[in-house]
């Protein structure tokens, strides 16, 4: 059985700079890609975030897609705001829409985001005080993927 390590703080555990690798499989056709890159959380308003957030990180994530042998530039920015305790955070996508809920206090933690007819169903570990891993399961009309992400502190 895993162990995860209890997080008190989820935004104080997150911040900083982390080395990501994302494997993602097509479970419909099976084809599968790979993401290499980095993620850093800092502080919203040393990230150009919006005055008002305070005690949120932005999380800005860049490096390279590999799909179907071909890579390409991604990226994407997300918010991470306090949630209602501690070992809590409120994630949403850059322009402020709902994405997911985040309770680190355990180690583990389920959230859903419903995406169209789509389910994104994801579980997060944390594995100790340098390592942490997402798994999404995307299901429905549109997706049928599994995207499991490791991350790594960096420094």
């Amino acid at each position: 059985m895993d162990e995860f390590r209890p997080v008190p703080d989820a935004l104080a555990y997150l911040r900083g700079s982390w080395r990501v690798t994302r494997s993602v499989r097509d479970r419909a056709s099976g084809a599968e890609g790979r993401f290499d890159g980095f993620t850093v959380f800092s502080a919203l308003d040393e990230g150009g975030g919006e005055a008002g957030d305070d005690g949120g990180l932005l999380h800005r994530e860049s490096g390279t897609f590999v799909w179907l042998g071909v890579p390409r530039p991604a990226e994407r920015t997300l918010r991470f705001l306090p949630g209602p305790t501690p070992g809590t955070a409120d994630v949403r996508f850059a322009d402020g829409r709902p994405f997911h809920d985040l309770d680190l206090t355990t180690g583990r933690h389920l959230a859903d985001h419903p995406c169209s007819a789509d389910l994104y169903r994801g579980e997060f570990t944390v594995r100790d005080a340098d390592h942490w891993r997402t798994v999404w399961r995307v299901a429905g009309p549109a997706k049928d993927l599994s995207l499991t992400t490791d991350y790594a502190r960096v420094g």
